[in-house]
């Protein structure tokens, strides 16, 4: 039997998701070899998404199955109220099975996906979005100069070549420095990243002034929810390996794969070498949001207070017997 009346019945509207979702996907099953350092990454990663965003957005972390240490941070910064949305997996589903259910249920019109390992710099998401909305028919927009293979993006060759207001031109447009900074991101040593460096081809497209490469990255990228999901499910029989199967099919529906040529994002990988002045400026502000936190604190016990005399209430009013 129901006693007394829901509250929530007498509430007359609902929180509304913000438009863009800033979804990230982690998975450190354990703190030692090569995921020593991942969660410091992943607080740098997280630090820089809360300092660096310059538009409203909800944050949807999907957490693949990490240790326990991972897990209770994760819900120490989320009943902060840094994360909005903290989905727990008790399994490794795979990148690529985390994907489909993020892109299925991000509330976002927009998603801003990365890795845990990404870091992101002052300005990031307005960029990003304006790409997007410049590009009606872009499936990928990833916020650096990068390379990457054409046969994954030959649907926007194809509508390139289509507009009479876009150039298309070969080269190479990417400094060694560029190329170099990622590529050592991915465990690449220098004499292998020099050997492809000095052989590749860049494409750009040319439009309004502006240059994009051609190309997107699955580590991090800014996409239309409803563009996502006309790709879903993708296969996930393995935790890596299957990702490249985003890429195939936002080609294959004839989207857009482009990539900005300003550092607007950096894959980090499994360190923080090369990265200390970011973190020096994250740390402080780190700093500043605790002691914003701990005003937050002082008042729990009023909090607490106005939790008793509610519940003396309701049982004053529905349990009270003369």
């Amino acid at each position: 039997m129901r006693v007394g009346q829901n509250p929530a019945k007498f509430v007359g509207e609902v929180a509304q998701p913000a438009k863009i979702t800033v979804a990230v996907i982690t998975y450190i099953p354990f703190l030692g070899g090569y995921y020593a350092e991942s969660l410091e990454v992943l607080k740098v990663c997280l630090g820089s998404i809360w300092q660096n965003t310059d538009l409203p957005y909800d944050l949807l972390l999907f957490d693949n199955a990490s240790c326990a240490e991972v897990r209770q941070y994760l819900q120490e910064v989320h009943e902060q109220g840094k994360i909005q949305f903290l989905w727990l997996s008790d399994k490794n589903i795979g990148k690529a099975g985390a994907w489909n259910i993020l892109f299925a249920g991000a509330p976002g019109e927009i998603i801003a996906y990365a890795d845990s390992d990404v870091y992101f710099y002052p300005g990031w998401l307005s960029a990003l979005v304006k790409v997007l909305e410049t590009f009606p028919r872009a499936g990928m927009v990833t916020g650096m100069p990068l390379w990457s293979p054409l046969q994954y993006a030959d649907q926007t060759l194809r509508w390139a070549k289509s507009q009479p207001d876009v150039e298309l031109q070969q080269g190479q447009f990417l400094a060694w420095e560029d190329y170099w900074r990622h590529s050592r991101s991915l465990g690449k040593t220098e004499a292998e990243a020099r050997q492809h460096f000095d052989s590749r081809q860049d494409t750009c497209l040319f439009f309004h002034g502006k240059r994009y490469y051609v190309g997107a990255g699955h580590f991090q990228f800014v996409a239309r929810k409803r563009v996502l999901q006309e790709v879903i499910p993708l296969p996930s029989e393995r935790p890596m390996g299957q990702v490249r199967a985003l890429d195939i099919a936002l080609n294959e529906k004839g989207y857009l794969r482009l990539s900005t040529p300003n550092w607007w994002v950096q894959h980090l990988g499994n360190t923080l070498q090369g990265l200390e002045n970011e973190v020096s400026l994250l740390r402080l502000e780190t700093r500043r949001m605790s002691g914003r936190q701990k005003e937050k604190r002082l008042w729990k016990p009023l909090r607490r207070w106005v939790i008793w005399l509610n519940n003396k209430t309701f049982e004053f009013l529905y349990r009270h017997t003369d």
